[in-house]
């Protein structure tokens, strides 16, 4: 074997070139052999491959800058940078962020997963080392629908007008997360067509030099290529054309859901049963908020015409499967990865008399703060937007974060942001905000699996009163206020207190934000203390609002949510037991608030 012995990029420097092909193959390999294991980005780290050894054959990292946009493509870019046996090694697989981290190499330069990063951070650099009168490369490496993102077109826009060395290498494998969607990616298939001559070439259009590699999985070629473009003194784009999931067979046949899977089997494809526990949450059929949500969506658009679905690349997401999008027809955009398009095209759309739904992961909901704020609360504009991943049970790497969506979208005004749960609450919300008129809504999907709630009191008049839900009527001691998700471990306080002689209130707020400030202040009125409960961020949260109300009165709020910070590939349990979420501390400081 040959990827064993590499332990920095010199080591693949010093390899033949006739090894090259042997080499790649046990790169793939180890990202099969991993990904089995412990899940992950299959389809585009087996594109990049060939790529990535070329990259490190040409450039001299980490004196050059590579710099991979997401990031989720750098599994052979870490093999080749010292990591290798995190791949190799059963006992350390799964041991690596799935993204790049300045902690764990020199080579990786930025802490990121977002998209359409990598041609900003590049020509920041490339504008650092010109002030700084140093030499060398700076590669940007842009790939899986990046280039869809406005941030991406902004970069290029002005590395046009750069006027010094910086590479841009689009790695065109035909697909983002899902299809490739608009007229940038019509372009880049005219290229392909055309062998990278077609006259309507967007990059020259730009001012930006242009090359074009039409098999981006055959090494030699890249390495003849990318040495003919090294230290290069004007910006140029390199054209590669590359096969997403290329050396595996399942992820070939289906690109779209082998772009991030959990373990599989790696002799069929077969992706195997299992997840995160639940806390004890038994899960009701269907197994998944995306499922109810893409069979909701289907069945209301049939007979709600003015219903329209929007993604923004992970229509999977919100359980719209190839065969659901087909049969919505016109009902549904997927946009490409540009979500501050998404909000605003919603915005335009409910404006124009349609009524839009908007499904997005709590982390990329960030990237339209402004076009919420701006285009769709001040507008009051009747958009929904489904909010997934946005608790301490979503992707648990730094970079993708999703628990700080109630302390951002609390900020908004006019906006309604509802916690179902339940499925049954979870449907009810849907159904309302779906027909609602009366200005935004954003609806928290639960994160730690299905729950079924049978007896949930569901309110005649919809949600628009702000009013929650007495889920257990106590005594005057303790109002247990356990929002959305949390509603399970606010029932097994209420039981400890019980045990202790406390009649604890349990109430359902329904509402992250947007609850009747009326009916809060009353609280001040009637229970010695207050408890809120969320798997959100504390501060600035849901509690945060409740303990701002009740400030006044002297009321005595205990907030109980995740602390701020940056945790990383956390176990959801562990990161709720750290932050002092557990039956047993919840009890135990409300009993001390009591005198107990």
């Amino acid at each position: 074997m040959y990827l064993e012995h590499i332990e920095s990029p010199a080591d693949v420097r010093a390899l033949p070139a006739s090894v090259m092909p042997a080499l790649c193959a046990e790169i793939r390999d180890a990202i099969i052999a991993s990904s089995a294991k412990v899940g992950g980005h299959v389809g585009p780290n087996l594109g990049i491959v060939e790529l990535t050894v070329a990259l490190h054959r040409v450039f001299r990292s980490p004196a050059d800058k590579l710099v991979f946009d997401v990031s989720h493509q750098t599994y052979a870019h870490k093999m080749l940078t010292g990591r290798a046996w995190n791949y190799l090694d059963p006992t350390r697989m799964g041991t690596l962020s799935g993204f790049a981290s300045p902690v764990e190499s020199e080579h990786d330069h930025f802490s990121m997963g977002h998209t359409s990063t990598s041609v900003s951070l590049a020509a920041g650099l490339a504008r650092a080392r010109d002030l700084a009168g140093e030499r060398y490369d700076v590669v940007a490496v842009i790939g899986d629908g990046s280039l869809s993102g406005g941030l991406a077109f902004e970069g290029l826009d002005d590395v046009a007008r750069l006027g010094t060395g910086l590479i841009v290498v689009v790695n065109d494998n035909e697909w983002s997360i899902s299809q490739n969607q608009g007229g940038l990616y019509a372009a880049l298939a005219h290229l392909r067509e055309t062998g990278g001559n077609a006259p309507d070439n967007p990059f020259r259009a730009l001012g930006l030099d242009y090359a074009y590699v039409e098999n981006g999985n055959d090494e030699q070629a890249l390495e003849s290529a990318l040495a003919n473009l090294r230290g290069c003194e004007r910006p140029v784009v390199l054209h590669v054309h590359t096969r997403k999931g290329l050396g595996f067979a399942p992820a070939e046949a289906d690109e779209e859901s082998w772009h991030h899977v959990g373990p599989f089997d790696p002799a069929t494809g077969e992706k195997l049963a299992g997840g995160r526990a639940s806390g004890g949450i038994v899960a009701a059929p269907p197994a998944t908020y995306a499922d109810i949500t893409g069979e909701f969506l289907l069945s209301r658009m049939s007979s709600d015409q003015r219903l329209i679905a929007i993604s923004s690349a992970t229509p999977y997401m919100m359980g719209l499967t190839a065969a659901r999008r087909a049969a919505a027809g016109r009902q549904f955009v997927d946009v490409g990865i540009a979500e501050e398009h998404a909000v605003t095209l919603a915005a335009g759309l409910a404006t124009g008399g349609a009524h839009p739904v908007y499904g997005v992961y709590g982390t990329f909901l960030q990237r339209a703060y402004d076009q919420i704020w701006h285009d769709v609360c001040l507008n009051a504009a009747p958009v929904t937007i489904l909010v997934f991943g946005s608790s301490a049970f979503g992707t648990t790497d730094a970079t993708h974060l999703g628990f700080y969506d109630i302390a951002m979208l609390g900020d908004m005004p006019g906006l309604t942001y509802l916690a179902p749960t339940c499925r049954e609450e979870y449907l009810a919300m849907l159904d309302w905000a779906c027909g609602y008129e009366g200005g935004p809504v954003a609806i928290r999907v639960p994160g730690a699996g299905v729950v079924s709630r049978p007896d949930v009191e569901l309110p005649t008049d919809g949600f628009a009163s702000g009013m929650p839900e007495i889920v257990h009527e106590g005594d005057d001691d303790v109002a247990i206020l356990a929002l959305g998700a949390t509603l399970p471990l606010g029932r097994r306080v209420a039981e400890r207190l019980a045990a202790a002689d406390v009649d604890a209130e349990l109430v359902n707020p329904r509402f992250a934000c947007g609850i009747d400030r009326d009916w809060v202040r009353g609280l001040a009125g009637r229970f010695r203390v207050v408890v809120t409960l969320e798997d959100g961020v504390r501060d600035g949260g849901f509690g945060s609002r409740v303990a701002c109300v009740l400030g006044p009165t002297g009321a005595r709020v205990r907030c109980f949510g995740l602390t701020h910070g940056f945790p990383d590939r956390y176990e959801p349990h562990e990161l709720l037991e750290a932050c002092g979420m557990t039956e047993e501390n919840v009890t135990r400081e409300t009993l001390a608030l009591l005198g107990r």
